[in-house]
């Protein structure tokens, strides 16, 4: 059975592009041409991954992600923004969008984002089937099943996207080591960002959110000033 995209963009000529080339390359594709419609399919129609552009009629891209993740929809969400608005790149990972791409972009490396992301998720639902519980990681009161992709924060279940899943179980299997932002570019999203390390900077931020009694002061996600950053067990004093 193959993998179902949601395409959600305004510009007909963009959806025709990014269907076509899916399409070839073996995907099922649903589309939709506004925000409210765009919703409506991300929440019926289930899709494995959502293609969403950030400038869209009746409800905005920012909106559809930020209601997503609210209705604690995990979807994987590759989002579509302007060339070189920096900004919105940003706000959308913000909001828990897991990748962006920037217009105009290459119909194959649209194909080559979409594959990566679903290998992640497919390599993670096989593991569910051939590991046990014996691989949990525990740091603190950290619980992460990296088999059963989930994670625990002091035995209440951690909502997380996919990609800061992903980033927590790296980070956990080299806890105590310093890793830099370029060494988790290549280790969790795969591919080069060309120097673009906010990304990484944005996952650890939502990572905090979810983990840290106080964000300002970490006890388990350290920033390593000029380097990068590490998990540690938290000490008794913190």
């Amino acid at each position: 059975m193959s993998n179902r995209i949601l395409v959600v963009d305004d510009e007909e000529s963009i959806v025709t592009l990014i269907e076509f080339n899916l399409q070839q390359a073996g995907f099922e594709v649903i589309t939709a041409m506004d925000g409210e419609a765009g919703l409506r399919r991300a929440t019926e129609d289930k899709p494995d991954l959502i293609i969403l552009d950030l400038m869209l009629p009746k409800m905005d891209g920012m909106e559809v992600c930020k209601e997503l993740r609210l209705q604690r929809i995990a979807t994987p969400i590759l989002m579509l923004t302007a060339k070189g608005d920096e900004f919105d790149k940003v706000l959308g990972l913000e909001l828990g969008a897991d990748d962006y791409m920037t217009k105009p972009f290459s119909p194959r490396e649209v194909v080559a984002r979409v594959k990566a992301i679903l290998r992640r998720t497919r390599m993670s639902e096989e593991q569910v089937q051939e590991e046990s519980e014996e691989g949990a990681i525990l740091v603190g009161d950290l619980k992460i099943l990296p088999e059963h992709y989930e994670a625990f924060y002091k035995g209440d279940k951690l909502e997380l996207t996919p990609k800061e899943f992903e980033l927590l179980v790296y980070l956990a299997k080299n806890k105590g080591r310093v890793l830099t932002r370029d060494q988790l570019l290549s280790a969790v999203w795969n591919y080069d960002f060309a120097g673009d390390t906010r990304i990484v900077d944005v996952h650890i931020s939502h990572l905090r959110d979810k983990i840290e009694l106080n964000t300002k002061k970490p006890v388990y996600i350290k920033t390593i000033r000029g380097l990068g950053y590490k998990l540690e067990e938290p000490r008794g004093n913190e």
